[in-house]
């Protein structure tokens, strides 16, 4: 095995904050976005999280420290939100206190990219608890599901069976779904709860908020019609109001 000289690592000023290697469907960078924008909602409150698309993971599990591994998406827990109150360029397992993600997402492309072969080997050397691999439109071609969700146990990573698919270190669940926001009926991927219900996005949670309070309307209005209706009645029976 290759010897890594630990205390001469480079920094992360040093680093290129991906592969340059462009995506080739809007997949790669539309459902980890979704992903992104839905845990900043739902973890608006926590500091100790990162989630980033398309950006490159320097670690010392290969053959060179220099040479990243960049997922579509990766989640990683217990580092700073905003490093040094700032953004990153890259992620830099050194420079994480040895962090690596518990999570990496792939989604599949037009022209297959080792996502069931390579990529799993890095990341299992890595030691990324979820891998996650996305295939929508080329799964049958690639003979996999659309949506696979492997586990890291005793290092070899281990199919998951049902959908949506609980995470119990993460605190969440993942699945697919369509957005019934969006106009273009796209399915994406989404978090859920322990229970398998889906979580709302922010447009959702308006309309849905939107909703209760014109029910709420409605029923007051309702409840005062059907008093003015019983006071006329009793008017009617030469009974007043106040008695």
């Amino acid at each position: 095995m290759l010897q890594i000289d630990l205390q001469h690592l480079p920094s992360s000023d040093e680093l290129l904050s991906s592969d340059d290697i462009p995506v080739d469907n809007e997949d790669q960078n539309f459902v980890p976005n979704i992903l992104l924008f839905l845990l900043e909602y739902l973890w608006k409150n926590r500091e100790d999280w990162f989630f980033s698309v398309d950006m490159g993971v320097y670690h010392t599990t290969g053959l060179n420290p220099r040479v990243p591994v960049v997922p579509d998406g990766f989640l990683s827990l217990g580092v700073e939100r905003r490093k040094g109150s700032g953004s990153r360029n890259s992620y830099v397992v050194w420079e994480e206190q040895g962090v690596v993600p518990i999570l990496t997402l792939e989604v599949v492309s037009q022209t297959p990219g080792g996502e069931y072969e390579e990529k799993l080997e890095i990341y299992t050397q890595l030691g990324v608890k979820y891998y996650m691999v996305y295939n929508p439109r080329f799964w049958r071609r690639d003979g996999h599901l659309p949506l696979e969700v492997y586990k890291l146990v005793d290092g070899i990573y281990q199919l998951q069976i049902g959908e949506p698919c609980w995470m119990p270190e993460i605190g969440l669940g993942i699945g697919r779904c369509v957005l019934p926001s969006d106009p273009l009926g796209r399915e994406v991927l989404s978090w859920f709860d322990e229970q398998g219900d889906r979580y709302l996005t922010t447009e959702e949670r308006a309309e849905t908020e939107r909703q209760r309070a014109e029910t709420e309307r409605q029923r007051a209005e309702t409840a005062q019609q059907q008093v003015e209706a019983l006071l006329a009645r009793l008017r009617s029976l030469g009974i007043s109001e106040e008695e």
